[in-house]
């Protein structure tokens, strides 16, 4: 597994290497003690994950931003079909980084995997015709305890990469959010 950086520190991505021939390929997509070596390797430790889920959006789907206030939790993302847009906003107060956000393109090809640590809102965008995501998870899912930051909201200014006249597909809870 290769450790690749990103504009936010704290925010990382991960290449899985992919064994394949005629049959079709092998990839090995998470192991706990290369994790925890490539963490030790920035001196941090390696998450914990608790809980594993799976999503599947339509074409211009955007999910997000979400956040949970008092249980929040890491993210391992990852794309097995399709590709989307992953977006990670820093909302860490006193944070050097509070308020900015960075972006990657996750897809089955490219093989990426994003690590969003706890006290990072989270959010994407379907490029493809549908997109199927797995993410793991450092604690668990508490509805009563999420929050949502507006898709479009004018301080982070995300450039979400929307096609000209393209207005994306909310959930009611996240269209009820304002700039």
């Amino acid at each position: 597994m290769k450790l690749i950086s990103t504009a936010i520190a704290d925010v990382l991505l991960f290449e899985s290497q992919r064994f394949g021939d005629e049959r079709g390929f092998f990839m090995e997509t998470f192991r706990q003690s290369q994790f925890d070596k490539l963490f030790e390797g920035l001196g941090l430790t390696a998450p914990t994950f608790v809980q594993e889920n799976m999503s599947r959006s339509a074409k211009d789907v955007l999910r997000g931003l979400h956040f949970q206030k008092n249980h929040p939790q890491g993210k391992l993302i990852r794309v097995v079909a399709g590709e989307i847009f992953d977006v990670a906003v820093d909302i860490r107060q006193g944070s050097v980084t509070f308020g900015q956000w960075v972006g990657q393109i996750l897809s089955a090809e490219n093989r990426l995997q994003l690590y969003i640590p706890a006290g990072f809102a989270h959010g994407f965008l379907t490029l493809s015709d549908s997109a199927d995501i797995i993410y793991k998870c450092t604690d668990y899912y508490a509805p009563e305890d999420e929050g949502i930051i507006a898709w479009n909201d004018t301080d982070i200014a995300i450039n979400w990469p929307l096609a000209k006249g393209i207005v994306p597909i909310l959930s009611d809870k996240d269209g009820k959010q304002r700039r």
